[in-house]
């Protein structure tokens, strides 16, 4: 079938951790980057994790970034030079990123976003939901569950080596030795609630 499209669209490349989002962000920036593409890469201050001015995926690969604070800061940076906005763990940001990937897409511009689209509870992540909506193309990874080998979609946070409890803080930075990739059947959340009084444990 031949698609053709209009300069401009948002792409969200989703999943768990260790799924190899950020490693997919990295791979289709380095793409562009050969086809002469100007891209501008952005990260949230607070993933610190490996490197403090690059995106950093879990296998090693890297590519340097703008690190901001607030998504309105973007607005900074981009003008009419370049081509590609990426954003790596684009769950972190408030919901202005919203509106800014939309308006960069209405002026042509390509813009990637990569982030977690389920928390540690597995519950929608933050922005995540809407931008899956309005996004054009979603790319949804999987990883490989820690305990069953099964395709894992959840990010399962472990608490001194047991499965952290619904009531604690949705956001806790980290890698292996707070988190593994799990199934949906051997994802644990200690304490969760349930509207219809419906058993968890």
């Amino acid at each position: 079938m031949y698609h053709q499209y209009r300069p401009g669209y948002v792409e969200v490349i989703s999943g768990c951790m260790f799924a190899g989002k950020t490693e997919e962000l990295i791979r289709r920036i380095k793409v562009l980057e050969f086809a002469k593409k100007k891209v501008l890469v952005f990260k949230p201050a607070i993933d610190n994790r490996y490197s403090e001015t690059k995106v950093v995926s879990h296998a090693g690969s890297e590519v340097d970034s703008i690190v901001i604070r607030e998504a309105k800061e973007i607005l900074n940076y981009v003008d009419d030079t370049i081509d590609v906005v990426a954003i790596d763990e684009v769950q972190f940001f408030d919901e202005d990123i919203i509106e800014i990937c939309d308006y960069y897409a209405k002026k042509g511009k390509r813009v990637m976003a990569a982030g977690l689209d389920m928390d540690f509870k597995g519950e929608p992540f933050g922005v995540m939901p809407i931008l899956i909506t309005k996004a054009e193309f979603v790319t949804k990874l999987t990883a490989v569950c820690t305990i069953c080998g099964a395709p894992a979609t959840r990010t399962q946070r472990l608490v001194n080596g047991k499965p952290a409890s619904f009531d604690d803080p949705i956001i806790l930075v980290g890698a292996s030795e707070s988190y593994e990739a799990r199934c949906r059947h051997c994802h644990q959340i200690k304490n969760k609630p349930s509207h219809l009084g419906l058993d968890y444990d």
